[in-house]
C-alpha cells in the first residue's frame, strides 16, 4: 500500500466511518480524513509505537475490564501486547463464547463488551454471540484480524474468507482498518457506535500486518455522540398523557437499564403499572408496588394480564415488542405511545398512537419535568390490587405441581429464594425459560439475563463464565437445559481452569422438551428431539468441576444450599420433568399460531391430527 506521510497523518484520530473504507471500495491511498472535535475527551494512543499496542491502549483509555478470546495466527501480536502492558484477557474454550462472553459483561456492568478473534472459522464461530448482541441491544465490540488485502495480495490465504462482508449483516457497523494510522480512532469510534442510538455490535476488522507495523500516534479519546430526542413526538405524547381520563400502564424494556429511577418516578407520577420484556426484568424492582411482572398479555405473568385489562393507555419505553417478548405477537389491543432510541423500531408490531424517537432517560426526565402535567391522584385500590394479583402468583410458583422428578418452577423458585439479592442469573433457551421469567423476581437492573431474541441455545454457560470473570466474589448461577449443555458445556472447562466459582444447573430430562412441547400437538409425534444421556458425574470430572444432584422435589432446598455453599465451580444435576404444570408463554404461542393460519392450513392440520391420533405409532425420537 502506497501511503504518504501527509495524508497518514491525516486521518489520525479520525472518528467517522468515511476514515474507514468498504470492502467494496478498497484503495491504494487511505480515504479522506475527517476532524477531530476540536476538545479531547481523554487519554489515548500517543507516541510511537506497533499496531498492536496502540489497539491495547485505545482499550485501556476506554477503560475495558477483559477481552475474551483465542489467540491465532493473525492475531498473536495483540495477545502478547495486551499481555505487555496489563490488558486483563481470558482465553476461551472455543470463539463462540467470546462474543457471548463480551455481550454477557456489557449486560452486567452497563459498558461495552470486548472479544477478539481471528478471521475466518475464528469470525464464524463468533457469529451466534454476536447477532445475539445485535437482536438483544446490547453493545459489544469485535476486535477481528483479517488476512492481507489489496490487489496485489496472494490467494488462498488461511483463514481469508471475505471477513468484513460476513459481518456486515450482523452488525451495526463494520469499521475497516487501511493504515495502522486508524486503529485507535477506530476502536475509539467503535465503542461510541455500539452505545449511540438502540445499541448492538460494531466490529473493527485489522489486518494482521498493521498489528506489527510502527506509526507516531497522538490519538486523544473523542467525546461521546449527541444522543437525538424527537421533540415534536414528546409534546404529541405529553398531551396524551396529560390526559387524566386515560388510566396509563407503561411497558418498559432494556432501553429502560439507564434510567430505573425515572421510570419509577413517571410510574408513580402516573399511578401506573409497569411490565416489563424479558430483557427488561429489573428495570423497575419487583417489590415496586406498580410493578406487575413481565409481559402484559397472555403469555407473561397472571398479575400483568389481569391488571393490564383495566388500562386505557400503554406507555411502551425502551421496547420492540419482538416476537419471544410477546409470544408471536400476541398483544392486547391499547392506544399505545411507543418511545425508542431507534426509529426503525417504532410502530412495527404494534399499530401507535404517538411514536418519539428518543433515548429512554431522555423521555422520562423529559416527562418529570412535565410532571405536574401528567400527575394522577394517588390509587391504594391499584396498588392493593396489583399485591393481590402477585401474591397469588407466588403461592402457585411455590405449589409443586410435578412430582415425577422435580419441578422445575419450584426449583426456580427456590433458587431465587436461596440466591444473594445481588446475584447474577443466567437463563438458557429451555422448556424452563418461561416459567424462569415469571418466578425470578429481580430487585434492580442488570441482575437477570437470557437470550431473549434470538434464542441461542447455549448462551448462559459461557455468559455466565464471562460475568464472573469480572468479579470472582459475586455469586452467579447458570441454568441450562441439557440439550443446551451439549451445545457448550465445555465452556465449563474454562471456570474451573480460571478458578471462577459458577454454579451451573443442569435440568435434565435427556430431550429437547422444548421442541417435544411444540411438535407433538401439531403433528402428534416428535422428531429428533431425544438427546444423548450424559453421565454427568463423570463429565464433572473430567472437566475438573465439583458435582451435585438434585433427584427429587424433597431435596430441592438443601440441593441448592449444596451448590452455593461449593467455594468452587460447580456442575449441578437437575432431574426435571415438564409434565403436570402449565406454561402460559406457550399456550399463547399455539393460539397466536393457530389464529394467525388460513381456514385451508387449519383443515389441513385439523386432519393430519385426526389421522395420526386414530392410527397411533410408537415412532417419535
Amino acid at each position: 500500500m502506497n501511503v504518504n506521510r501527509r495524508t497518514a497523518l491525516g486521518v489520525l484520530g479520525a472518528v467517522g466511518a468515511g476514515a474507514l473504507a468498504s470492502n467494496e471500495a478498497r484503495a491504494q491511498e487511505l480515504p479522506p480524513p475527517l476532524i477531530l472535535p476540536p476538545a479531547p475527551y481523554g487519554e489515548g494512543a500517543r507516541g510511537r509505537m506497533t499496531g498492536a499496542k496502540a489497539a491495547v491502549a485505545a482499550l485501556r483509555a476506554e477503560a475495558n475490564r477483559c477481552v475474551y478470546g483465542v489467540p491465532g495466527a493473525q492475531n498473536n501480536e495483540f495477545w502478547d501486547a495486551m499481555k505487555g502492558e496489563g490488558l486483563p484477557y481470558l482465553l476461551v474454550t472455543n470463539e463462540s463464547s467470546a462474543s457471548v462472553m463480551a455481550d454477557a459483561a456489557a449486560r452486567v456492568t452497563g459498558e461495552v463488551g470486548v472479544f477478539c478473534v481471528v478471521p475466518g472459522p475464528g469470525l464464524t464461530n463468533a457469529m451466534t454471540g454476536i447477532g445475539e448482541a445485535l437482536h438483544d441491544s446490547i453493545p459489544i465490540v469485535g476486535i477481528v484480524t483479517d488476512v492481507l488485502r489489496g490487489p496485489h495480495a496472494k490467494i488462498g490465504q488461511v483463514h481469508g474468507l471475505p471477513n468484513a462482508a460476513i459481518l456486515r449483516p450482523i452488525c451495526k457497523t463494520v469499521l475497516e482498518v487501511q493504515h495502522q494510522a486508524q486503529i485507535p480512532s477506530a476502536i475509539h469510534h467503535a465503542f461510541r457506535l455500539s452505545v449511540c442510538g438502540e445499541p448492538g455490535p460494531v466490529t473493527v476488522v485489522i489486518p494482521f500486518n498493521f498489528l506489527t507495523e510502527t506509526w507516531n500516534y497522538d490519538c486523544p479519546v473523542p467525546p461521546p455522540l449527541p444522543a437525538s430526542f424527537d421533540e415534536g413526538g414528546y409534546r404529541r405524547a405529553l398531551a396524551v398523557l396529560s390526559d387524566r381520563r386515560l388510566r396509563v400502564g407503561i411497558y418498559a424494556g432494556l432501553g429502560c437499564v439507564h434510567a430505573t429511577q425515572a421510570l419509577a418516578a413517571v410510574a408513580e407520577t402516573l399511578q401506573a403499572p409497569v411490565a416489563t420484556s424479558v430483557s427488561g426484568k429489573g428495570v423497575i424492582s419487583d417489590a415496586h408496588p406498580l410493578a406487575v411482572g413481565w409481559g402484559y398479555g397472555p403469555q407473561g405473568t397472571r398479575a400483568a394480564e389481569k391488571v393490564f385489562k383495566d388500562v386505557d393507555a400503554v406507555l411502551a419505553v425502551g421496547v420492540k415488542y419482538s416476537e419471544v417478548s410477546t409470544a408471536n405477537y400476541s398483544i392486547p389491543e391499547h392506544k399505545v405511545i411507543h418511545v425508542d432510541a431507534n426509529p426503525n423500531n417504532l410502530g412495527r408490531n404494534v399499530p401507535t398512537c404517538v411514536e418519539v424517537a428518543a433515548d429512554s432517560r431522555n423521555f422520562l426526565d423529559r416527562l418529570m419535568s412535565d410532571a405536574n402535567a401528567i400527575r394522577r391522584t394517588p390509587s391504594p385500590p391499584l396498588w392493593s390490587n396489583i399485591k393481590t394479583q402477585r401474591d397469588r402468583d407466588r403461592r402457585e410458583y411455590a405449589r409443586v405441581r410435578i412430582t415425577a422428578g422435580v419441578d422445575p418452577m419450584v426449583f426456580l423458585y427456590n433458587l431465587r429464594r436461596a440466591l444473594r439479592c445481588d446475584a447474577l442469573m443466567f437463563i438458557d433457551v429451555t422448556a424452563s425459560t418461561h416459567w424462569a421469567s415469571e418466578v425470578m423476581e429481580v430487585n434492580g437492573p442488570r441482575l437477570y439475563f437470557t437470550p431473549a431474541n434470538n434464542q441461542s441455545m447455549g448462551w448462559a454457560v459461557p455468559a455466565a463464565v464471562g460475568a464472573q470473570r469480572l468479579d470472582p466474589s459475586r455469586q452467579v448461577a447458570s441454568v441450562v437445559g441439557d440439550g443446551c449443555f451439549l451445545m457448550s458445556g465445555l465452556e465449563a472447562s474454562t471456570a474451573a481452569r480460571s478458578a471462577l466459582p459458577v454454579k451451573f444447573f443442569i435440568l435434565d430430562d435427556g430431550a429437547y422438551h422444548y421442541m417435544q412441547m411444540l411438535q407433538e400437538p401439531t403433528f402428534r409425534r416428535t422428531t429428533a428431539t431425544e438427546i444423548a444421556r450424559l453421565d454427568f458425574a463423570a463429565l464433572a470430572k473430567g472437566l475438573n468441576l465439583a458435582y451435585n444432584c438434585i433427584g427429587h422435589n424433597d431435596d430441592i432446598a438443601a440441593g441448592i444450599a449444596r451448590s452455593l455453599a461449593c467455594p468452587t465451580a460447580v456442575l449441578t444435576r437437575v432431574v426435571v420433568s415438564y409434565d403436570g404444570r402449565e406454561i402460559r408463554w406457550l399456550n399463547a404461542l399455539k393460539k397466536s399460531y393457530i389464529d394467525n393460519l388460513s381456514n385451508k392450513q387449519k383443515v389441513r392440520m385439523a386432519s393430519r391430527i385426526v389421522t395420526r391420533s386414530m392410527n397411533p405409532r410408537p415412532n417419535s425420537d
